[in-house]
């Protein structure tokens, strides 16, 4: 038998860009899809700025992961997309400044567009529901 795959997008997160659930989730594993800094009340990017869309990005990880019994500490890998790559030290110290001392495995990758015009970030990672 297949494994029960749960599909969901929080209510307190914007709304998805195209024809996608932001999260997947199989038994203990969760995956999130990409996800721009948008402020989810207005549905504009969170700032004109690296550091604003990036902070953005993980507060929305953050409520995301929280409706399916987990939170930051529990990210195995996440995929950043920048837009720039001259934005590479500024993205980090926002995501640090998000993140805090939590280390998960990463992939920084240049692209060349963003399906959210304006967008200079987007994210995507894996995570695990909490331990009971």
């Amino acid at each position: 038998m297949p494994p029960n795959v749960e599909f969901s997008t929080p209510p307190d997160t914007m709304q998805p860009i195209g024809p996608y659930s932001h999260i997947a989730k199989v038994g203990q594993f969760i995956t999130i899809g990409g996800t721009a800094g948008v402020n989810p009340k207005t549905g504009e990017l969170a700032g004109p700025d690296i550091a604003s869309q990036t902070r953005q990005i993980l507060d929305m990880f953050e409520t995301m992961l929280a409706s399916v019994g987990s939170d930051l500490d529990n990210i195995i890998h996440i995929n950043v997309f920048l837009a720039d790559m001259g934005d590479f030290s500024a993205m980090n110290a926002a995501y640090v400044q998000g993140l805090g001392d939590r280390r998960p495995a990463r992939t920084v990758i240049a692209v060349t567009e963003l399906p959210k015009p304006g967008a200079l970030v987007t994210m995507n990672l894996t995570a695990v529901t909490k331990a009971d």
